[in-house]
């Protein structure tokens, strides 16, 4: 009896993490030097700016400021898109006209980044306007 509820129980966990997998990729097409288009196999299409893929990039970055503990990227709002580079079959690589390029993008990522793009877009604004840095880049002197 004891058994039949484990096997019972594994089933469920398998089935839970089965359908918590984010669809498959079907198509990415960059639109240099402004965005990346994304499809996945359930329908879903996400179009993600350069400047909000380069803000969410999965790589510690030098050019990030540290306020309070929290990481802040900042003056992005003209970042462009120079080139993407396959990852196995899992992800790519961004190249930006900023130079970052070492954050990969898993297709899962990208799914979340697309599935919430407005709520992390309003956190990164919000972000901004709490630490009063600004998505333009610093004028240089």
């Amino acid at each position: 009896m004891a058994a039949a509820r484990a096997g019972a129980a594994a089933r469920r966990l398998c089935h839970a993490a089965a359908a918590a997998q984010p669809p498959r990729l079907k198509k990415l097409a960059l639109h240099p030097p402004k965005s990346v288009e994304v499809q996945f196999a359930d329908g879903s299409t996400f179009h993600l700016s350069a400047e909000f893929l380069r803000v969410y990039s999965p790589a510690a970055d030098s050019k990030i400021r540290s306020i309070a503990g929290e990481k802040v990227i900042f003056g992005r709002r003209h970042v462009g898109i120079m080139s993407a580079e396959s990852i196995g079959n899992y992800g790519v690589r961004i190249l930006f006209d900023d130079l970052h390029k070492t954050g990969i993008f898993t297709w899962d990522y990208l799914h979340h980044l697309g599935s919430n793009k407005f709520s992390l877009s309003r956190n990164y604004i919000r972000t901004l306007r709490k630490h009063g840095l600004s998505r333009d880049p610093q004028r240089r002197k």
